[in-house]
């Protein structure tokens, strides 16, 4: 699972790391949160596209996912591109997803926190009545796991904690900081509270941090911030499942950078 891709960098460093991180973690299956990944707010069906064709199984979302506008008509068409389930019904799209996985079939779930963010139904009961209705889905998913898109730490460990058992693994996005928490909770789930991001780790969350900084020193928006661009890193999780059980066996973060990787395999910088 691969933490907020940040713009063009994000893209970038995204495209040249995802077939060697995948397969260095043998991972059967790559999941993806694109929410950010145009200019850092949005989605257009052009990088939907691009990430498909890199071998992306599913892309998650959050609350930028409606920034850009001629995505919402894919959200609507295409089952493997999710938007927050807790949104209020109308929105277009879906928050969840049942992908082939060799001969298994993972559901991916998409659902967003509350505190400190735009006020959205309860994750909490959605993500209850979703679990339930997964039971009667065909197929019937033989695992699941979700990204959780929320702001507070603490709204993200006690959705780990409601899920623990009934799901794979709950990987939180959104606040670019990769967490140094990641664990197998009591009851089986693997739990992590944030991925990170994948993109320039050298700026502030993401974005150049001149600009960040100009914010702070005036308390005014001023120029839009733009993605930053040097100490790229791809960053997210790696989540091992027990074909038995469908829980977890193991988490494992991940943070690959561009400049390490190419001076290793090819002894030249990017």
């Amino acid at each position: 699972m691969v933490a907020d891709v940040i713009g063009s960098p994000g893209r970038r460093v995204f495209g040249q790391l995802i077939r060697l991180v995948r397969a260095d973690t043998r991972a059967d299956a790559v999941i993806v949160n694109g929410e950010n990944s145009a200019g850092g707010f949005g989605i257009t069906p052009e990088i939907v596209k691009e990430f498909f064709e890199l071998g992306v199984d599913a892309i998650t979302t959050g609350n930028h996912v409606w920034d850009k506008k001629e995505i919402l008509p894919l959200l609507a068409q295409e089952p493997r591109l999710l938007r927050p389930h807790n949104y209020p019904p109308g929105n277009p799209g879906r928050g969840w997803t049942v992908i082939p996985v060799g001969t298994k079939h993972l559901a991916v779930l998409n659902l967003q926190g509350r505190t400190f963010m735009t006020p959205i139904d309860d994750p909490f009961r959605a993500v209850d009545e979703l679990l339930k209705d997964l039971q009667a889905h065909d197929p019937r998913p033989d695992a699941i796991v979700v990204d959780f898109h929320a702001e507070a730490t603490s709204e993200k460990q006690a959705f780990g904690r409601f899920v623990d058992g009934r799901v794979a693994a709950v990987v939180g996005t959104h606040t670019h900081v990769q967490t140094a928490d990641e664990k197998r909770l009591p009851k089986g789930t693997a739990y992590l509270t944030d991925m990170g991001m994948t993109g320039g780790l050298g700026g502030i969350i993401g974005m150049k941090w001149e600009l960040s900084v100009e914010r702070q020193l005036t308390l005014t928006r001023g120029e839009r911030l733009q993605p930053a661009d040097d100490d790229l890193h791809l960053q997210g999780a790696v989540v091992e499942i027990d074909d038995a059980t469908g829980l977890s066996k193991s988490i494992e973060r991940v943070s690959v950078g561009l400049e390490r990787v190419l001076m290793d395999r090819f002894g030249k910088k990017h």
